[in-house]
């Protein structure tokens, strides 16, 4: 390999607005330039909106008939790096996001030849979009689900604005991106590349 060129990593980043397409989303702006910003470092990526998407209740890796999640969790597996965007609805991530939890909570039973869950050696961010307080709590909430069931998160692994209380601006309706969001993205992304690609060349031993 040449040492001058890094590895390279593959992200998909699940975007957890209740909102279906075409509708504007600020979680999906935040989550695509976290996607460009890990493009500096070696990574492709992909974005995808999961209220597109029939994504059954469950904690299941198939919930059956007409089921969106197996052909999701496939698209994660073949990835390096998850990136889960949210808003921030009552303080809380979105009732998306938290699905998305509990569909990866099927992985907990699932194991590779070596006794490991699939998502060892896997990489997750977060990123947090709203226009009321939360941000560290909604952070907080899906490193905690997000490391249960296997994904490593590095430090600073989240880039998150929130708009001024009580107020309707969205992140969206910016004329730029505010200086210390730029710079948690930027961090996020060289980190969680960092940690994808230490990883992918020393995974992590076998179960027991």
């Amino acid at each position: 390999m040449n040492p001058t060129r890094p590895t390279p990593l593959r992200a998909v980043a699940l975007v957890c607005t209740l909102s279906p397409s075409p509708a504007r989303s600020s979680s999906q702006l935040l989550a695509e330039q976290v996607v460009a910003a890990l493009g500096k470092h070696g990574v492709s990526g992909e974005v995808t909106r999961i209220a597109d998407h029939e994504v059954k209740a469950g904690v299941e890796v198939d919930m059956g008939d007409g089921d969106a999640w197996p052909e999701i969790r496939s698209t994660i597996l073949d990835c390096d790096i998850l990136v889960l965007a949210t808003p921030i609805w009552l303080g809380h991530p979105s009732s998306i996001a938290q699905r998305v939890l509990e569909r990866l909570n099927a992985e907990l039973s699932e194991t590779d030849d070596e006794g490991r869950m699939p998502t060892y050696g896997k990489v997750a961010a977060v990123c947090v979009v709203g226009n009321e307080d939360g941000a560290h709590k909604v952070g907080a909430d899906l490193f905690q689900g997000l490391n249960d069931v296997g994904f490593s998160l590095a430090p600073n692994a989240v880039t998150y604005w929130v708009g001024e209380a009580m107020q309707g601006t969205d992140y969206q309706d910016l004329d730029e991106t505010p200086e210390k969001t730029a710079a948690a993205t930027a961090t996020l992304a060289a980190n969680t590349a960092h940690l994808a690609r230490s990883l992918k060349a020393a995974p992590y031993p076998a179960a027991g």
